[in-house]
This record gives structure tokens, sequence and C-alpha cells, in this order.
């Protein structure tokens, strides 16, 4: 077991030893998480359009991009003009810059390239994101709602809605504070914002507001070939899962449901794979994300046929961007105005 696996191991399970013996270090990072929010919020800048940040209390993936571009493309359909701003985590960037589908997810991270590939809007990184908004309304006028991709705790960028997302299936793991536990901020944080989404996972008491969110798999493709598609069980054994996102479980979890028999190979989240992490031999199946890092490799070759993605869609019950919809209306913003 990788030290990561053995840390989460603990983070999701009952509190015990591992816990108590780093309480100390969580109160002291609560802290200073505090003493940071206060001092963003001190120079929190208000952009003239509103913001729906999305974002977690925890480390780790929950399902915050396929969220994203579910409102994203909902908000489009309802006639907002929407643009994306995120962090840019792993991207070498240092001032803002717009996300093409086929920018460098070296230089801009890969979650925002996979944005820019889903969503159809436009899409900014930076690690200050009020200065990522700031050039994305410059660059792109039409724009008239940002959403802000993994943003909960950047208090600098102001906010109209708030949503966090939380993984069903392990929710809130010991429930204590880095490095005790998963979460950045404290559960009753939860309470705060606009509404909550349960990626999988039933019913819980976390806000009064809450939405249910299943991420539905498509047919995979091929990487060199997007318009080869089948089913996951159907492609030639051996069949390696390869994976490097917050949550693998989630992702073989899909396969299996897709009756898709194969190996794991778990990197840590972000990975920046190279093409030494490839089986030498064999069929590969990646996620979204994944597949962002390993198209842009440059000596990816021939391995590129051997390569298949498997999508996924966020669906929501209740309507979530029906009622953000609505909420942004009630507050005087209009889908047909650049600042309501």
């Amino acid at each position: 077991m990788s030290v990561q696996a053995w840390v989460e191991s603990r983070w999701y399970g009952r509190r015990g030893v591992f816990a108590a013996v780093l309480r100390p270090l969580a109160w002291l990072f609560a802290v200073l998480a505090l003493r940071r929010k206060r001092a963003q919020l001190r120079k929190a800048v208000r952009l003239p359009v509103p913001v729906v940040v999305v974002g977690n209390i925890s480390v780790g993936g929950t399902g915050k991009t396929p969220l994203t571009v579910y409102l994203a493309q909902s908000l489009l359909t309802r006639g907002w003009h929407p643009g994306i701003v995120s962090r840019g985590y792993g991207g070498s960037a240092t001032f803002p810059v717009s996300v093409r589908p086929d920018t460098d997810p070296g230089y801009v991270g890969d979650e925002p390239v996979l944005l820019a590939r889903a969503s159809s809007v436009p899409v900014f990184v930076c690690r200050d994101r009020a200065a990522a908004g700031r050039a994305l309304l410059a660059a792109h006028p039409d724009v008239n709602v940002i959403l802000c991709d993994d943003g909960l705790q950047h208090y600098r960028l102001a906010r109209d809605v708030e949503i966090a997302v939380i993984d069903g299936a392990r929710g809130l793991g010991n429930g204590c504070l880095l490095p005790a536990g998963p979460l950045r901020e404290p559960r009753v944080r939860l309470a705060a914002c606009s509404a909550v989404v349960v990626n999988g996972g039933g019913a819980t008491d976390w806000h009064a507001r809450q939405y249910a969110m299943t991420l539905q798999p498509g047919l995979c493709y091929r990487l060199d070939d997007p318009q080869q598609r089948c089913q996951p069980a159907s492609l030639p054994q051996p069949l390696i899962a390869l994976c490097g996102i917050g949550n693998p479980q989630r992702f073989f979890a899909t396969l299996e449901s897709l009756q898709a028999e194969f190996a794991e190979r778990v990197f840590p989240d972000h990975h920046a794979f190279a093409r030494a992490d490839l089986p030498a031999a064999g069929t590969v199946i990646v996620t979204e994300k994944d597949a962002v890092k390993l198209a842009a490799l440059p000596d990816l070759g021939a391995a590129g046929a051997r390569i298949w993605v498997l999508p996924v869609r966020a669906e929501l019950a209740p309507d979530l961007a029906a009622w953000c919809d609505a909420h942004l209306k009630e507050q005087g913003f209009l889908p047909s105005t650049r600042n309501g």
C-alpha cells in the first residue's frame, strides 16, 4: 500500500490513534486557514457579473469538473453566456491564460483543458481566480456569469452562489481537519453554502438544499481516433485501468458496473504521465482527465491506438441548473445583460 493510500484509509475510517496524534496539527491548520480566509476577504474582488463557485471542503476528487461542465452547458441552454475560471493546478502558468482544447496541460493544468474541451465556453486559468475572471471578461465581453471550478476556499474572489460537492461514498471521512482528516474546512462550513451536491450515495442532513449527482458513462473512445467507440467490456484483453485522479475507486467501480474485467494501475492525483507509465502490452482504459495528459505526450506514438477513454456526464436530481438560473434572476442578474 502506498503512503497516500495508507493515509486515506485513516482519513476515511473511524477516528483512532492517527487522528488523535495529528489533532494538534489540525488545530494549527484551522488557525492558519482562518487567518488566510480573513486576509483574502479583506481584499476580495467583485466582478461585474455573478460568480458561481463549485468546490468542496475535503481534499481529493469529488466530481467538481463534470458538475462545472453540466452547469456551463445547462446555463447556455437557458440563455446565459458562461465562462469558467480555474486555478490551473499542476500547470506552470503564472499569469492569466486562455485555455483552448489543444492547450498544453503542462502549462495550464489537466482539468482546465478538459473543461475547455467539454464545456464549449471560454476558460481562463490563474492562481488568482479574480485575475483570471477579469482577463476572461476583457477577452469575452458577452460572458455574463462566471463559473469558478474548485474555488470554495479562494475567498479573494467574491461569489454570489456557492456549491459544495461531496463524494457520497466517502462522505466527510473521520470529520477532522488536515492533516488528521481530509477536511479543508469544518463541516459547519457547508451551512453557509447555497447548495450541496452529493456525488453518489443516499440522502444526508448536510444541507437543506441538497442535490443528488450521478456520473453516467458513455461509450469509450480510442485516444488517437475518437470516432472509434465501444463498450469497455468488449475491449481486447488484457485490459489495464490506468488512473491518476483524486478518487480512483470511483473510476474502477464504474468499469465494474459496465462488466469490464481489468487490472488496476493507480498514480497520484494530477500525475504528470510519461511514456514509461504505460504498460508494455495490453489495452489501456483511462478517464478523460488522464487522457488529456497522455494525448499531449510527445513520444506517445503508436501507443495511442491501444488507449481508450471513458467519458462521463453529470446528471442532477432535482435540476440544479434550474434553481441556479432562478436564484441569479432573483438577485437581479439577467442572462441578457453583462451586469444585470
